[in-house]
């Protein structure tokens, strides 16, 4: 029982990080405005944890990272989970920083991510490959969390060209 939730947390943290942020900072009213309060959280969590967790599986962890993604273990791994481990540092720094900071946190990981579900995609159609970690939550979460931070990041600018004029 406890070996299936620990599996069920591993395979699904990226979802479960994404929701307990949008609930942390939905509760948090009264710490900024919205679109920052969301954007922070959005990058602390399924942006910032996700990258360490992920770096950290594909560097320490490799075969199990690999037989999760329906890979085989590969030396480009440790380069994967290097970047990995690069954004999400960088995401969770952000989350203590100005906007002008997250805003190149989320050039950052966007790029990363974004690409990282193109690969997925080409995954899928040219080798099958529907393992959980090629087709599952991190492909979702790939697309969701960048485009979500992209938008907020814009409305968050919005807001202060606004405040200014």
């Amino acid at each position: 029982m406890v070996a299936h939730i620990i599996s069920f947390v591993l395979q699904n943290l990226p979802a479960l990080l994404f929701v307990v942020a949008l609930l942390v900072a939905a509760a948090r009213r009264r710490h900024g405005p919205a679109a920052e309060r969301f954007l922070s959280w959005v990058l602390l969590l399924p942006i910032g944890v996700t990258g360490l967790w992920a770096g950290a599986f594909h560097v320490f962890f490799p075969a199990t990272a690999a037989r999760l993604i329906g890979w085989d273990v590969s030396p480009f791994q440790f380069e994967v989970g290097m970047a990995d481990l690069a954004i999400g540092a960088t995401a969770v720094i952000a989350f203590w920083r100005d906007l002008n900071f997250k805003a190149a946190a989320v050039c950052a990981a966007s790029i990363f991510l974004l690409g990282d579900a193109v690969g997925h995609v080409k995954q899928m159609l040219i080798a099958g490959n529907f393992e959980p970690g090629n087709a599952g939550v991190p492909f979702y979460t790939d697309i969701i969390c960048p485009v979500l931070a992209i938008a907020l990041l814009i409305i968050a600018k919005q807001r202060i060209a606004l405040q200014k004029s």
